[in-house]
């Protein structure tokens, strides 16, 4: 019976089978073990990366599209025993599963989402692929889907639906660009009317205030005028007034008229030239 010295590496874990009855799991380093009597079998700690080939999947609204994606995997530690004593290859087991619930999932989602939602589609694998795998002992820590292509006829759909909505956002925004330059333009000869409007206001407001300063210089001046003549008036001596008289009656004698009309005040202003006639006397 010879012996056999078999060495675990850090990243692996050794599964012991004695007469055919596993008799557990080997830590890292060296181990004895009896041929025939005894078998192992080891199983790979480290994540692992499953590439799932491209598949045809039909959308909820029937649209068939093209999927390839990746699986990223490790054998936990603690449940290595299951993946040697609960399922043959857990690699295919994997690849299996994880093609048939990709398949669930593109069932349950419209083509726009499935082009768009790439990240949900991602975690919602993820979780329904661990839920299968952690029997097996298997983690799935990532899923990412690789490439999604649709059909032929749904491309060229597509592109000319997107060809359709590049025009349309065009001429929304051609037709935004208007709006805006016309309620600018619009607000400008607003702003000019109100300016123009104000403008004249104040225009009219300094030409009538003008015109009142105008008007009370030109009344003060009359009232000073006034005010002369009247003490030029009360320093006239009645002699004064009695010779403007004189003179008023000689150039109305001059006239042609033969009738005239004295004031009754004239006895009055002739006095002071009779009185004094009559002191000379």
């Amino acid at each position: 019976m010879g012996n056999f010295i078999n060495v675990v590496s850090q990243y692996e874990r050794m599964a012991v089978f004695t007469l055919g009855k596993f008799s557990g799991m080997r830590k890292p380093g060296f181990h004895l073990l009896f041929w025939p009597i005894q078998r192992q079998e080891r199983v790979d700690l480290r994540e692992e990366v499953l590439d799932i080939p491209r598949q045809t999947n039909i959308t909820l609204d029937n649209a068939p599209i093209d999927i390839d994606f990746l699986v990223y995997m490790r054998v936990t530690e603690d449940n290595a025993s299951s993946a040697v004593l609960e399922v043959v290859d857990y690699h295919s087991a994997v690849i299996g599963i994880a093609t048939t619930t990709l398949r669930a999932v593109i069932g349950e989602i419209p083509l726009d989402d499935v082009l768009s939602q790439r990240d949900r589609i991602n975690e919602e694998l993820r979780q329904k692929l661990d839920d299968v795998t952690t029997r097996w002992g298997i983690k799935v820590t990532q899923v990412e889907i690789r490439e999604v292509e649709p059909a032929t006829d749904i491309q060229e759909a597509m592109n000319r639906q997107m060809s359709a909505e590049r025009f349309r956002r065009a001429a929304v925004t051609e037709a935004e660009g208007t709006r805006q330059a016309a309620i600018t333009v619009a607000e400008g000869e607003k702003q000019s009317a109100v300016l123009r409007a104000e403008g004249e206001k104040q225009a009219d407001i300094l030409t009538a205030e003008g015109q009142k300063q105008a008007e009370i210089l030109r009344a003060e001046g009359h009232s000073a005028a006034l005010d002369k003549i009247s003490q030029v008036a009360k320093n006239l001596e009645s002699n004064t007034m009695s010779l403007q008289y004189f003179e008023t009656l000689r150039e109305i004698g001059a006239g042609e008229s033969t009738k005239y009309v004295l004031p009754l005040e004239l006895t009055n202003l002739l006095k002071p030239f009779t009185n004094k006639i009559q002191e000379n006397l």
